[in-house]
């Protein structure tokens, strides 16, 4: 297959088509063989929607080598099939408000870029994306969801003040301790599946971990 070396950026949350299986094969039937970046705006998708645009995109002989969006949810289930994916701010300044050169705050997520060390506690009011790892000997916690694009291997809490259906997410999930609401669990001993998102949440009154929308 000889794709063009000029990667093309394809928006599939345009308004014009009823989904965006429509709008990415709408755009593709005018596209010959290319280099894709996805752009999927703030269309919150999972590991298997992105196998599924793998898929589309192979059919019409293009390539995807990355996504870009404003969905914690859409970074997390890419990059953890491998591909590259970044944040896009497009139409959310409003909403900004800088804490420091590490953080950005959302109306409703707070973001944190950089690995949290040992002895280094953040919290969050609202959901929690942390950009890199959360190293032993760190604790990270939320009033919601917390969402690590890396790894979390110290101590995690969720719905701090309550919420029993917050979740825990991350590329590689071994923590030391797991806190959802009032329910407390040690992290798993075996090692994680390479490649795998994993999620914790509360099912039957106990905190499991399983795949993260696979």
């Amino acid at each position: 297959m000889n794709l063009n070396n000029q990667k093309i950026i394809v928006n599939i949350d345009d308004k014009e088509y009823i989904d965006w299986k429509m709008c990415l094969k709408s755009k593709l039937k005018m596209l010959k063989s290319c280099n894709l970046e996805i752009d999927s705006k703030n269309l919150d998708l999972s590991c298997s929607d992105i196998s599924e645009i793998i898929e589309i995109a192979s059919k019409y002989n293009c390539k995807v080598f990355g996504f870009c969006s404003t969905s914690s949810k859409t970074i997390v289930s890419s990059q953890s099939l491998g591909y590259k994916s970044q944040f896009s701010f497009e139409n959310c300044l409003d909403n900004i408000l800088n804490i420091n050169d590490k953080d950005l705050t959302f109306s409703r997520t707070n973001f944190h870029q950089g690995t949290v060390r040992s002895g280094e506690y953040l919290d969050s009011p609202g959901d929690l994306l942390i950009l890199g790892d959360v190293n032993p000997g760190a604790k990270v916690s939320a009033e919601g969801n917390i969402m690590i694009w890396g790894r979390l291997l110290g101590i995690a809490h969720a719905g701090s003040k309550g919420n029993s259906q917050a979740t825990i997410s991350a590329l590689q999930l071994r923590p030391v301790q797991l806190r959802i609401a009032k329910k407390v669990a040690r992290g798993p001993k075996e090692k994680p599946q390479l490649g795998i998102a994993e999620q914790a949440r509360i099912d039957s009154e106990e905190i499991v971990i399983s795949p993260l929308e696979t």
